[in-house]
């Protein structure tokens, strides 16, 4: 080999060892951009000529070796709209290419990035600090189940929750054995019922019972307090609505309906105090129990046209599960309430937007709903290292990557910030060797000058 093709594979060396520089001096430089990858370096020889009594080298160069397969650290953040991705995956983004009433104007062509600083804008879109636009898809507030799989860029409406009207109470309860009403007296049998001869009304006909207002104090006295819940109309207007059971027949059928040891159970429908008005309406239902059970059992009930105060709610379901509504003794002798909800709610505004860790984008608004708003869209690809480099922290699918593929393996981790792959401590030492390779290719090309120097003095 001549000495002139030595200087061309130690020039080639140096150019080599240039470029790894290049590349570590990029992922130093981005240490602490958010979902960075850092670039290592590959290197490959191009050999002229090559055989089993002689070699002559020829060059090599150097290769871009990409980590965005790799991983950085997970950390928390105070930021609810922050998100990270644990594991493979990449979240989709637009880029913004102008605006039209002040309106961002989106490329239609997906990118992809693992820097999840997302933050609302001014529009309601969540975007992150390099600027683009996340995408996902829509959900139902009203079944929470996706809307339609084609992501698109999630953007915030910040009007008002409709109010929910409600239509269904969740209530478990357990009805003491011997409830200890102000009239009972476990010396007196009987003195715990509340007897329908004690009323001006029939308070345990089924389906029509009431108390009337001058029969409340007697009511009161022969029941038991069963709390109280706010029920929402169609406009979201609150109303509250106050439970009392009566048990009405013991064990030796000593009065009232049903078949032994039953209870009635009534909501307060006026606040008349005296008179002839209806001030506890009876729900219709018994609850007829057989060691501590019900038999038969009553997994719901209806409560139909429930009026408070004039203003009627509609029918209600009262849901009770499957024999969540008992009597076992107590010995306090009231009702234990072990469950009390509701379905209705009244209108709100949008108060805080955040990720969940299920990766949905949920909204907390002013009458204390949570409701999901959109799913983040998570992609994954065959080759990720196969991927297009963009600014920003972004990246473009191209033919060695493949297309994108929805459904991620990751997982997003809300709250939280994925930090750079690149590793300082090992960076510089690649520094330290890059930099010793450099300076042994410019000793290579000194040498060779000085060879062919003292070959030109033979002559003279």
């Amino acid at each position: 080999m001549s000495f002139n093709g030595a200087m061309s594979t130690a020039i080639s060396g140096i150019q080599a060892q240039s470029t790894a520089l290049s590349h570590i001096s990029d992922n130093i430089a981005n240490s602490q951009t958010t979902g960075f990858k850092r670039t290592d370096t590959s290197f490959y020889d191009s050999v002229t000529a090559s055989g089993h009594n002689f070699h002559l080298p020829g060059t090599t160069y150097a290769q871009p070796a990409y980590t965005n397969n790799v991983q950085g650290a997970i950390n928390s953040s105070p930021v609810t709209t922050y998100m990270a991705i644990n594991g493979p995956g990449f979240f989709v983004v637009s880029e913004a290419v102008g605006s039209l009433d002040n309106q961002p104007v989106l490329l239609d062509v997906d990118r992809y990035t693992r820097q999840g600083d997302f933050e609302l804008d001014r529009n309601g879109y969540l975007v992150n600090s390099s600027g683009y636009f996340l995408q996902g898809v829509g959900v139902d507030p009203a079944t929470s189940n996706p809307v339609g799989d084609v992501p698109s860029p999630i953007q915030i409406n910040r009007t008002f929750l409709d109010a929910n009207v409600s239509t269904t109470i969740e209530y478990e309860a357990n009805l003491p054995a011997f409830p200890k009403t102000v009239n009972a007296d476990a010396a007196i049998a009987g003195s715990e019922l509340a007897q329908a001869g004690d009323f001006a009304v029939d308070l345990t006909t089924s389906g029509t019972g009431v108390v009337q207002g001058g029969d409340e104090s007697l009511f009161l006295d022969r029941s038991l307090a069963g709390g109280s819940i706010t029920l929402y109309d169609n406009l979201g207007a609150p109303t509250q609505v106050q439970m009392r059971w009566a048990k009405i027949e013991d064990a030796a059928g000593t009065a009232g309906i049903g078949g032994g040891e039953t209870w009635n159970m009534f909501y307060k429908s006026s606040d008349t105090a005296t008179g002839t008005a209806t001030k506890w309406q009876n729900i219709g239902q018994d609850y007829a129990f057989t060691n501590g059970q019900l038999a038969p059992a009553v997994n719901s009930a209806t409560i139909t046209a429930l009026t408070v105060n004039g203003n009627n709610l509609g029918n209600i379901t009262l849901n009770h599960g499957a024999s969540n509504v008992t009597q076992f003794e107590s010995t306090g002798g009231s009702v234990t309430v072990n469950s009390l909800d509701q379905d209705g709610f009244a209108a709100g505004s949008l108060l805080e937007v955040a990720i969940s860790g299920n990766g949905r984008v949920i909204g907390t608004y002013s009458n204390g709903k949570t409701v999901d708003l959109a799913e983040v869209t998570l992609v994954r690809f065959n080759d990720p290292n196969a991927l297009q480099k963009e600014d920003g922290g972004a990246f473009s699918s191209t033919q060695g990557s493949g297309e994108a593929l929805i459904g991620a393996g990751g997982s997003i981790v809300a709250a939280a910030l994925e930090a750079s792959n690149v590793d300082i401590a090992d960076e510089f030492s690649k520094l330290i060797i890059t930099q010793q390779a450099y300076s042994a290719n410019t000793r290579i090309v000194t040498t060779a000058d000085e060879m062919i120097t003292e070959t030109l003095n033979m002559k003279r």
